[in-house]
């Protein structure tokens, strides 16, 4: 045979002993029941199936804060969603505004181009949000029909903490709005209906705690009402709304669902709704707070204005003569705890998302970072480090663990 058989090394061979703790950027580490979930397949369009979705579009209309119907998850990552929503309310010739501070805030608009959007950025400084008067000033200049934002920029650790204000100026200039939630959905309240947000996209494997490769978008009516009068078909088949909707909406066929993830984020919705919004809001605030006081308390520096920091992904600065990738190199190898570098920033990034916001994982990641820090020449003091974050969570409202 032309192709010779190849030589293939086990998956046991090739993953670690002893799993990683994943405390990056995502993915999470997921809960048993969701990992139990994941590991079941039935019928992607029998009875039970349609049942299950219309449990995950119940829980999730109460974890995206919306009454909205139109709820649809798609078989793909964040970025999958992100591109759902572009690609069905942006055709040739829409005016786009895209609100950049970040990688993935880029990515809308550089996804808005390629399906041929009239696409403005508005650049705004790395670890700094967008000026409230200039984005006014910036919507009566171009009147798009469409304005993206990240909630938070995953990238830069940064938090668009005013995007109630954001979506009010975007109506008022008569424009949709489209937002990444992928990091902050569940871990800080983001309330669709009320502050007037179009179209929410999330990804699994951050906030929500579910498996990568499964995502849920979020439409209003309005968004909804754009799409039912696109002038045509838009140019991505799997990614049609109107066609996914007849799976997600009608138990009809569109292509085989990702049955066990979907079983995964179903478990995922549950264990947010059973916490309730307004404790899991406490756990994370509460948990990364005390984090980030306790890596001030090592001698390390946040990055990025303490008024535009995320709670769900903490960055931080390194030291001068340390390489950041070295870094998590060293955690990784030596402590057996996952980190984030960054995308061009001199910072590494810490996850407080779901199951990372939990006490006994901050203790252990709090550890494995201080030592990595001084095994490679930082000057830290970890006893310093680990009381703040005992003396922190003993304030967090109830019991982190």
């Amino acid at each position: 045979m032309p192709i010779a058989q190849p030589v293939i090394e086990t998956l046991d061979s090739l993953l670690p002993a002893e799993p990683l703790l994943m405390m990056g950027a995502g993915p999470v580490p997921i809960p048993a029941r969701v990992a139990h979930a994941n590991s079941i397949v039935i019928n992607h369009l029998g009875d039970t199936m349609a049942r299950i979705i219309g449990q995950v579009q119940s829980m999730a209309r109460y974890v995206f804060q919306t009454a909205s119907p139109w709820i649809i998850g798609v078989a793909g990552p964040g970025s999958a969603a992100m591109e759902m929503s572009i690609t069905n309310l942006v055709w040739p010739g829409t005016k786009v505004l895209s609100v950049c501070n970040g990688y993935f805030s880029s990515r809308f608009a550089d996804m808005a181009r390629r399906v041929g959007g009239d696409v403005e950025t508005l650049e705004v400084p790395l670890g700094e949000v967008v000026d409230l008067a200039q984005l006014e000033a910036t919507l009566a200049r171009v009147r798009p029909a469409v304005l993206t934002v990240a909630h938070g920029e995953t990238s830069s650790t940064t938090f668009n903490h005013h995007l109630a204000e954001i979506a009010r100026l975007a109506r008022a200039a008569g424009c949709l709005v489209v937002a990444d939630a992928v990091c902050t959905l569940s871990t800080t309240p983001l309330l669709m209906d009320e502050w007037g947000i179009d179209v929410v996209v999330t990804g699994g494997q951050k906030g929500l705690s579910s498996i990568p490769g499964v995502s849920l978008i979020a439409l209003s009516q309005r968004a909804w009402d754009r799409i039912e009068n696109r002038p045509a078909d838009p140019p991505h088949w799997c990614l049609d709304a109107k066609l996914a909707a007849q799976f997600w909406h009608h138990a009809s066929y569109h292509y085989t669902a990702p049955v066990s993830g979907i079983l995964a984020l179903h478990e995922a919705l549950h264990l947010v709704c059973q916490e309730t919004l307004e404790r899991r809001f406490a756990r994370h605030a509460g948990c990364s707070t005390a984090m980030q006081r306790a890596i001030e308390a090592l001698g390390l520096a946040l990055y990025g204005r303490p008024d535009s920091r995320l709670h769900s992904v903490i960055g931080i600065e390194v030291p001068a003569g340390i390489d950041r990738r070295q870094v998590c190199a060293h955690i990784s190898r030596r402590y057996r705890v996952e980190i984030s570098g960054s995308f061009g920033l001199d910072i590494v990034r810490i996850g407080q998302m779901g199951e990372q916001c939990r006490a006994h994982h901050l203790f252990r990641t709090l550890h494995a970072f201080g030592s990595t820090m001084r095994d490679l020449g930082a000057q830290v003091d970890l006893p310093a480090g680990a009381a703040e974050l005992e003396r922190s969570l003993q304030q967090v409202g109830y019991d982190a663990a």
